[in-house]
């Protein structure tokens, strides 16, 4: 195989794994389009419960793990590029940034939903069960959905700490980067959900 042939191949190897991850991500916006929808219908029959229980819910920590993810979102951005100039030790850097930016959000989560259980107000927990229905209703959808956003946070974590081993081991390399574009693609996703839930839960007026 001739150096054109190899180079048309990789390309077009490239082109699959980036519109398969389009796909991908278009199936997991589908998945959230879907709760968002839920979520609007049931504020629309119970505003006032639904602002009466976000009161319970910490602006401050919400805000906070938006500033962490969304500067999440630039380190992974700024380790793409740092690659692509053949920068291996700073992308290296700031994917490792990246993952201890994931840690810290999943960290200050576990702490507000352990404060929120503390209370009692739990899926079930007669203390939520003695509210308003659309309060039970507001944290059934809290607990759902930032919990489905919490997994998503795993599992790019996960896929980020797979990509900076290659890059590390130079599977991944100034050359050959799709794999840490499409990781990088789909921490942007998370990341984006996240902008979504946080004025829902945390900012509803």
């Amino acid at each position: 195989m001739n150096d054109s042939t190899q180079t048309a191949v990789q390309h077009r190897d490239y082109a699959g794994a980036k519109l398969g991850m389009w796909l991908f991500l278009f199936t997991e916006i589908l998945l959230f389009g879907g709760l968002f929808l839920v979520y609007s219908v049931y504020r629309s029959m119970y505003p006032e419960d639904f602002h009466e229980a976000a009161a319970g819910l910490s602006v401050v920590l919400g805000t906070v793990n938006t500033v962490i993810l969304l500067t999440s979102s630039l380190t992974m951005a700024l380790a793409i590029s740092a690659l692509q100039r053949g920068n291996t030790r700073q992308s290296v850097l700031l994917q490792g940034a990246t993952i201890v930016l994931g840690l810290v959000f999943l960290v200050n989560k576990y702490f507000e939903w352990s404060g929120h259980i503390h209370e009692g107000i739990f899926p079930n927990a007669p203390e939520l069960l003695a509210r308003s229905h659309g309060q039970v209703q507001f944290y059934g959808l809290y607990y759902v959905m930032t919990g489905l956003h919490g997994l998503h946070v795993v599992a790019g974590l996960a896929l980020i700490g797979i990509m900076l081993s290659l890059t590390i081991r130079q599977r991944i390399t100034r050359e050959d980067n799709g794999k840490l574009e499409n990781a990088g693609l789909y921490w942007h996703l998370v990341d984006l959900i996240w902008i979504y839930l946080f004025p829902l839960f945390y900012l509803i007026t």
